[in-house]
């Protein structure tokens, strides 16, 4: 391996000089401070110190080898198995999608305007993220998630013991509205959902470590309807969500006037908001029922 030595510090500098040119230099900063709290046991906020430090074999190859996957644009959230969410950790493999910042900031909204609610269905949960945080902050309310992937729900699974809570999972496909049907039969207070939306002609604009690495049928939509699975939400909403329930979604912001569109023409709902994300883009819909 062509590392200068068994250093702290010279491990950062051949992660600079490989790395650099595929991520900017502070990120491969950020990079290794993560590499090195989740491999090397040093805790980020003390790495300065620890810089002068050796490593054994073991460890030098283990952050090497985290090096080369980074070299191929893997995420490192899938190199070290844990993504970070509301403060808390999940696990996260190829079958779901690493949680966003954004999701983070539709969560809070749900969470600060939610705090009495009683009940909670979350559409496409991935890795959990979403329901596994709602429950952790709004402990009365009963969880219910759902997803078409097996392999997505052993993961969100794991994410519930791994944080203590109690979600209730289930697989269902949201566009095949009959076998939903069979599977949900609750009114909840709270549906909240962040389904596939990019159309297959954005596929270009897309980074390669999404393309390459990120479970496509979390992404994409099959198909010209690139709204198809909020419409099926927003339908379902007049048989599974209570009067006076709420419905959340994240949106693509190319997209999201036309979903608010749909779902203020469906007549379902007293009022229907779309909200900024923190970057300025349209990014979430908000919308209160009859």
């Amino acid at each position: 391996m062509r590392v200068a030595g068994n250093k702290v510090s010279q491990v950062l500098e051949y992660y600079h000089n490989e790395l650099d040119h595929l991520y900017g230099a502070n990120e491969v900063d950020a990079l290794f401070k993560e590499a090195a709290e989740h491999f090397l046991k040093i805790n980020r906020s003390v790495l300065n110190s620890k810089l002068a430090d050796y490593l054994n074999q073991s460890d030098l190859l283990k952050i090497y080898d985290c090096a080369k996957e980074l070299a191929k644009g893997k995420p490192i959230q899938y190199i070290t198995g844990l993504s970070f969410f509301y403060g808390n950790s999940f696990i996260v493999n190829s079958s779901v999608l690493i949680p966003r910042p954004e999701t983070e900031e539709l969560v809070h909204k749900i969470i600060q305007d939610n705090k009495s609610a009683q009940s909670v269905l979350d559409i496409g949960t991935g890795s959990g993220c979403i329901p596994v945080t709602l429950k952790k902050n709004i402990a009365e309310a009963k969880i219910f998630a759902c997803d078409v992937s097996v392999d997505a729900l052993a993961t969100a699974k794991k994410n519930a013991v791994l944080n203590s809570v109690e979600v209730n999972y289930f697989q269902a496909n949201i566009l095949n509205s009959i076998e939903f049907k069979a599977m949900f039969k609750d009114k909840v207070d709270i549906i909240v959902s962040n389904p596939p939306y990019i159309n297959q002609r954005e596929i270009s604009t897309m980074h390669k470590n999404v393309l390459e690495f990120e479970p496509h049928v979390a992404l994409f939509v099959d198909g010209d309807d690139d709204i198809i699975f909020y419409k099926s939400i927003i339908d379902l909403c007049l048989n599974n969500l209570n009067n006076e329930g709420k419905l959340y979604f994240e949106l693509n912001d190319l997209t999201a006037k036309r979903v608010e569109e749909y779902a203020k023409k469906s007549d379902i709902f007293n009022s229907v908001e779309l909200f900024k994300d923190m970057s300025g883009k349209w990014r979430f819909l908000k919308a209160v029922k009859k």
